[in-house]
């Protein structure tokens, strides 16, 4: 039986659309949904170039990530799948990450980053292996270090 969990989910962070031009990204989501443009972020070492745009407000806001690839032969290849991960807000990363790696989750490569929002971040690879046989069935899932804020705001909801 699995130790008692020492972190928390807190809610959905982001979630990030892949595709060859973010342009036509930002036509649908921006122009048509009505999605709030934040900001642009480029890495070279991530081959994505993105927009970062948000929904809903204050500390429930969910990022939505409009990511097309630098180079779209390179790895990652931002754009496959379209959907190309979900971000959750969890309260405690570190706890996090050294608990689910006790359980057998693998991760991908780099450990806890910064990541385009200013977050730390590490990523659930979506595939286990031999060495880490559990992974998230085919959903690259990026876990994201909650502010006090967004910490503050769901632990008001959950005791209202």
């Amino acid at each position: 039986m699995a130790s008692p969990r020492p972190f928390q989910v807190l809610g959905i962070q982001q979630i990030a659309v892949g595709g060859l031009d973010k342009s036509k990204l930002r036509r649908f989501w921006v122009d048509i949904m009505g999605l709030r443009f934040g900001h642009s972020y480029q890495s070279e070492s991530e081959n994505v170039d993105e927009d970062i745009c948000e929904i809903g407000a204050g500390p429930f806001a969910v990022e939505v990530d409009l990511m097309q690839p630098i180079d779209p032969e390179k790895r990652p290849k931002v754009h496959e799948p379209a959907l190309n991960h979900v971000g959750l807000w969890i309260d405690d990363l570190a706890k996090a990450v050294e608990w689910l790696e006790g359980e057998g989750v693998r991760f991908t490569p780099g450990g806890i980053r910064k990541g385009a929002a200013g977050y730390d971040v590490c990523f659930i690879h979506p595939k286990g292996n031999e060495a880490s046989p559990i992974g998230s069935e085919g959903v690259l899932v990026e876990l994201v270090q909650a502010p006090d804020k967004v910490r503050e705001a769901y632990t008001t909801i959950a005791s209202a």
